[in-house]
């Protein structure tokens, strides 16, 4: 645990650390310089009971890192900040409901995401959380080796373009986008926060291992994708009205239950910038 007067900072099981005694609304410079590094270290930080508005939540992301405005979620009025993760009682599809990490599809992917809780189902919708440090330490010094040496292809457009897996349900807003980039990163990349290592694929946005074929690549990523959400690794965030995650696209995954049907659930949420990986 670390302490610095009343803030607390302790590792949740699995991944990420719970951060307690601010109000990030108030916070000081060495408070969010904590914070930061927290993310950078444990992937995720947790903060319940924060009062936010939007101006208020902007400010505070600023203070992070500078903000870049998504290009598929809808926008909240008059904060294009701020994408509003949104899903009302008759929709029977969630956002983000399988496991992934955002944007590794860009040629620099976004760093991270500012998640505040604006309204929660009375039970469900915890999001899963996935620690990539973890996973690549736990791996064979063979597999370490041979991953080193590989390169994986990122897409987007399966998911959000036209013909994409959010077209053919009750989320075809989300669908139909031309701008839909591709990408080729490490498959282990070193953290540029953290000097550590980290297994940088994920199911949805990773479509191939660069001079595989798509056989031998599926091979090699499914073995990934189930080693890398081992009991040991995960975390189930219970959400409450003002409950914030900042977590760190490079070195989790992430999964948003859908589990709460008939109910109303929506989140704000603001893209940290980031930059190319290596």
């Amino acid at each position: 645990m670390t302490t610095t007067l009343d803030l607390s900072i302790r590792p949740t099981e699995g991944c990420g650390a719970l951060v307690q005694g601010v109000d990030l609304n108030r916070a000081t410079d060495a408070e969010i310089d904590l914070i930061r590094a927290t993310v950078f270290d444990r992937g995720v930080a947790f903060i319940h009971d924060q009062q936010m508005t939007p101006e208020q939540q902007i400010a505070f992301a600023r203070r992070l890192a500078p903000i870049v405005v998504n290009r598929y979620f809808p926008k909240t009025e008059r904060y294009p900040e701020i994408a509003k993760v949104e899903k009302t009682p008759e929709q029977q599809t969630n956002i983000g409901g399988g496991w992934h990490t955002d944007h590794s599809y860009d040629l620099a992917p976004a760093m991270g995401s500012v998640l505040l809780a604006v309204e929660t189902p009375p039970t469900g919708g915890d999001t899963l959380f996935a620690d990539m440090y973890a996973a690549y330490d736990a791996l064979s010094d063979g597999l370490k080796a041979t991953l080193a040496t590989l390169k994986a292809h990122h897409a987007s457009e399966h998911v959000f373009g036209k013909t994409s897996v959010y077209a053919m349900t009750d989320r075809a807003d989300l669908a139909g986008n031309t701008d839909v980039p591709e990408a080729i990163h490490p498959v282990v990349i070193t953290h540029p926060g953290s000097g550590k290592k980290v297994l940088y694929v994920n199911p949805a946005f990773t479509t191939g291992i660069v001079g595989w074929s798509r056989e031998e690549s599926m091979a090699l990523l499914g073995y990934l994708y189930q080693h890398a959400v081992k009991p040991q690794f995960v975390h189930r965030f219970q959400w409450a009205k003002g409950s914030m995650a900042i977590w760190d696209n490079r070195c989790t995954w992430h999964q948003a239950m859908n589990d709460y049907p008939g109910q109303y659930r929506l989140m704000h949420r603001i893209t940290l910038d980031g930059g190319p990986l290596s």
